[in-house]
């Protein structure tokens, strides 16, 4: 029996250490495979199209410089539309290219341009929150600490500015941010939001109701689930007014009754601009309108739009002094209040109907466009990708998948068929080339709001992603063109120059009913916080000639393609340097 069982004892073992060894086996062989495989999809795609070489164009694209996509099986030539161009010199290129091979040459790309734009979307570092200056985190703070309150998101007591950080905020963040707007209070909630405002919230809460940590400050409480901390801001005030930025507007026509127009006034002898921007910033208004020694706040109106400025000379005499000359014109100053008849958003109560695509070249204003459209209808925007860095920024439709058709238009930098074919319409953003390639590069070495360095810029990787994305941002328009149902074209110049008017299209578009006074809100905080920081190179040319060559050809190709499809051409900045 004892040798029975001895044996039974040995085989078991025997078998245990076989099923190890073909498991470790099975791991082995699968590993290779995989090795294999990936080795030969990157042989074949640097022999069929290394990434890192210029793309050739048509002959046909460069004779012409214009092509219709609906003709791309069978191009001909078509007379040259750009003024100005005959000057441009065509290099002999290969006849057997056809505009339909720049297409399916682009294809090749696809994986380049996904593997670079997901790995710097994941690895970027989240964006410092908006508006708030690079501090020190530490466990001390200035504010006072008035204790927890109720909060409510739809009926905010603290109704001044908003800001997110959901990976770093803290309670002196908070408190810096709003004391800089000259704001008297500063709540945080959710361990991440943080709420200005001049008004003490009415409704206290416990305190163990404020439990939740600051997301970049362990130790520290940062409100909780609709529970407001809130700190009084005096010292900070005092301390942050001589960083306080108020900007001159401009010499206005004054309205024929201001009292009625603006919501709060001040007569002050010896007024100065000063003494104007704290009082309306107090009240919480973003305009402050001097005329003699009258004081106004308020907001751009369709009765007072801002849009029509004269000589400032007229306003001579209306600056520290009683005179207003003759009362016809007003001097108006931005205070540090953020205009908030705007900033509300939220997701669809009920799924759209329509898939509608924001679709650009990376670097062309994507996220810019999506502020503005957020801001004019209220509702958040999608996004085919995950950026964290946008999603610690307050656009929280990033976190939603981009198919649930919750938001309000979905942004895209895809081009393929398949892609393009899925959205029933699309507002196609287009740059010029050399501004986006530029935009697009400074984001990859410096995030959305940093600039790259000399070191970048004369590397070898800049001529590399130049001859690499050229194409792209031809190829990227052109497939739009053909394969979208629906489209819609801005130009982000056009858009930049009438945001008004240009806006009130995309919104019609989207089928969203706006006011004018919310369109005039868009328009009072038009930069949101995207404007790139830091020192930008004066009269800077990273592009060289060969570089120009490549470019302009693509411009010629994508104004031709437009104008067969009934849109207007590109803008004449546009035009081939």
């Amino acid at each position: 029996m004892a040798k029975a069982f001895f044996r039974l004892q040995k085989f078991l073992r025997r078998t245990q250490f076989l099923l190890f060894f073909l498991t470790a086996a099975y791991l082995m062989a699968g590993s290779l495979l995989l090795l294999q495989r990936t080795r030969l999809v990157i042989q074949q795609g640097s022999r069929g199209s290394p990434t890192n070489q210029a793309l050739p164009v048509p002959e046909e694209m460069g004779r012409v410089g214009i092509i219709d996509p609906r003709t791309l099986q069978s191009p001909r030539p078509g007379p040259r539309l750009l003024v100005g161009m005959d000057a441009l010199q065509e290099p002999a290129l290969d006849q057997r290219h056809s505009p339909h091979w720049l297409l399916s040459r682009n294809s090749e790309l696809r994986q380049l341009r996904r593997r670079w734009f997901h790995r710097f979307t994941s690895d970027q570092e989240p964006l410092q929150s908006s508006g708030f200056k690079v501090m020190k985190h530490t466990a001390e703070h200035k504010g006072t600490y008035m204790g927890c309150f109720t909060h409510d998101s739809r009926e905010r007591t603290l109704k001044g500015a908003v800001f997110y950080d959901l990976r770093k905020m803290t309670v002196a963040h908070c408190q810096e941010a709003c004391a800089e707007r000259a704001y008297s209070y500063a709540g945080l909630a959710y361990g991440a939001e943080c709420y200005c405002g001049n008004t003490l919230p009415a409704g206290p809460a416990r305190p163990e109701e404020c439990s939740s940590e600051c997301r970049g400050q362990k130790g520290s409480v940062c409100g909780g689930v609709n529970r407001l901390s809130v700190y009084s801001l005096e010292q900070l005030r005092a301390a942050a007014r001589t960083r306080r930025n108020v900007i001159y507007r401009g010499c206005f026509r004054a309205p024929e009754n201001l009292t009625d127009i603006f919501p709060a006034s001040l007569i002050q002898p010896n007024l100065t601009v000063e003494m104007c921007s704290e009082f309306c910033s107090k009240k919480e208004f973003p305009l402050a309108v001097i005329r003699g020694q009258e004081c106004h706040c308020g907001y751009p109106t369709r009765h007072f739009s801002l849009r029509q400025g004269t000589d400032g000379l007229r306003c001579s005499g209306t600056h520290n002094t009683s005179s207003a000359a003759g009362g016809e014109h007003c001097l108006v100053y931005q205070t540090p209040v953020q205009d908030t008849r705007c900033t509300d958003r939220k997701f669809l109560t009920t799924k759209s109907k329509v898939f509608v695509a924001l679709s650009s070249f990376p670097g062309a204003g994507n996220t810019w466009a999506r502020h503005l459209i957020e801001h004019a209808t209220g509702y958040y925007t999608g996004s085919y990708y995950f950026d964290g860095a946008l999603y610690n920024k307050g656009f929280k439709g990033e976190k939603d998948h981009w198919r649930s058709r919750r938001t309000i238009c979905v942004k895209t930098h895809e081009s393929g068929r398949t892609e393009i074919e899925m959205f029933d319409s699309a507002i196609l953003l287009i740059r010029n080339p050399y501004k986006s390639l530029m935009a697009e590069f400074n984001r990859k070495y410096a995030g959305h709001l940093g600039y790259a360095t000399d070191r970048n810029w004369k590397s070898k990787e800049w001529p590399d992603f130049v001859n690499s994305y050229a194409s792209w941002w031809a190829s990227h328009v052109l497939e739009w063109l053909k394969y979208g149902k629906r489209l819609l074209v801005v130009h982000y110049e056009e858009l930049k120059q009438s945001l008004i008017p240009k806006l009130k299209e995309m919104v019609e578009f989207l089928n969203v009913t706006v006011t004018e006074d919310r369109l005039l809100c868009v328009e009072n905080n038009r930069d949101g916080n995207f404007k790139r920081s830091g020192a930008k190179q004066k009269n800077f040319e990273p592009f060289t000639q060969e570089m120009k060559d490549l470019i302009n050809r693509y411009i010629l190709t994508v104004d031709e393609a437009l104008r067969g499809r009934n849109f207007s051409g590109l803008p004449r900045e546009y035009v081939p340097r």
